[in-house]
């Protein structure tokens, strides 16, 4: 009985004890997590909650098991007068791994808004990025209030020093604020298709700190800066729907029948909306006559396509086929003719 006092009183076996202690709270705490709190989550609507639980599981296991080591160390009488620094140490520690994770929270919580938002599929990286640097900077905050460390005389010296910063790096902040306002403007969304002047199309792929990635139609990356995006005339083919017309420019020669030109087109071209793939089937082809052309009499005919690079394959196949249909009929797309008269 004596021996037994004797081992409860040992300050080292009560930080053994401490820490086995801590350890199996734990184990208990994450399995009652995973074996209950997730059949839960499993039965609600959304799967939020079970990324959620699944982002906090691991760092609160850990978190328990520093405030045992915490609790530990505070035991050993041969520590106290390092118990100012523990605390400090220890409080620094919590802020950071609470910040952690409600960083990873407050990312899952963008990352779903975005992806119920039209034409978002993925977060940029921009606003993810922005959201774990301010939940940091409060932390810091935080940490230096507790400190007592004044912030006035700091954000003095961060306003002087932010000025030449900025000097420094002006064209590295004007395109950090291009980005945001890309971003929070919206002329383009991840996985737009778009154009921009100079000849530049392809798939808006993600809008970062610094530039735009777009994937072209070749497979390449094109990067542009923000700011130089933010300052382009920029074509968006995917707002307000992806559904576009396909525009083909034609014409026939000046003995042609036009009504039987008019007939025989949209004939062709309704048989295209029906059977190549990328064609709105239930739209209705026409053409419009436009120009008397040097050779020809101008016209257009507007086809209807599901998405933007659809355009390509059923303009393709139409002009194969009303080419075809054309020679069949006896119909004539003129080369270009020069009368020449000739005085007497």
């Amino acid at each position: 009985m004596i021996l037994m006092e004797t081992l409860i009183q040992n300050e080292y076996l009560q930080f053994i004890l401490i820490i086995a202690g801590s350890i199996v709270f734990a184990k208990i705490f994450l399995f009652g997590l995973m074996k209950y709190i997730r059949k839960i989550t499993k039965k609600t609507k959304t799967d939020l909650d079970d990324i959620i639980l699944g982002i906090i599981t691991k760092p609160l296991y850990v978190f328990i098991i520093f405030i045992g080591l915490y609790l530990a160390l505070k035991s050993l009488s041969d520590l106290i007068p390092y118990f100012l620094w523990l605390d400090r140490l220890f409080f620094v520690a919590a802020v950071f791994i609470l910040s952690m994770i409600f960083s990873r929270i407050l990312a899952v919580f963008i990352s779903r808004w975005l992806r119920v938002q039209k034409k978002f599929e993925k977060t940029p990286q921009l606003i993810a990025k922005i959201s774990s640097a301010l939940i940091y900077i409060i932390a810091g905050l935080v940490i230096l209030d507790y400190f007592n460390i004044e912030i006035t005389p700091l954000v003095a010296g961060f306003g002087l020093g932010g000025l030449a910063v900025g000097l420094a790096l002006q064209s590295t902040l004007a395109n950090f604020f291009a980005g945001l306002h890309i971003i929070s403007d919206q002329p383009i969304n991840i996985n737009d298709f778009i154009e921009i002047e100079g000849g530049i199309s392809g798939y808006v792929e993600d809008i970062g700190w610094r530039s735009t990635r777009i994937r072209s139609l070749q497979n390449k990356y094109i990067i542009i800066p923000n700011s130089k995006l933010a300052e382009s005339v920029i074509i968006n083919e995917s707002m307000p729907q992806p559904e576009m017309s396909a525009v083909v420019q034609c014409g026939v020669a000046y003995d042609s029948d036009l009504e039987k030109v008019e007939r025989i087109t949209i004939d062709v071209a309704q048989e295209i909306q029906k059977t190549v793939s990328g064609a709105v089937k239930n739209f209705s082809p026409f053409i419009r006559y436009h120009t008397f052309g040097d050779s020809n009499i101008n016209f257009s005919v507007i086809l209807r396509v599901e998405e933007p690079v659809a355009r390509y394959s059923v303009i393709h196949e139409f002009i194969k086929a009303l080419k075809t249909r054309y020679d069949r009929e006896g119909i004539e797309i003129s080369w270009p003719v020069r009368k020449i008269y000739q005085a007497k």
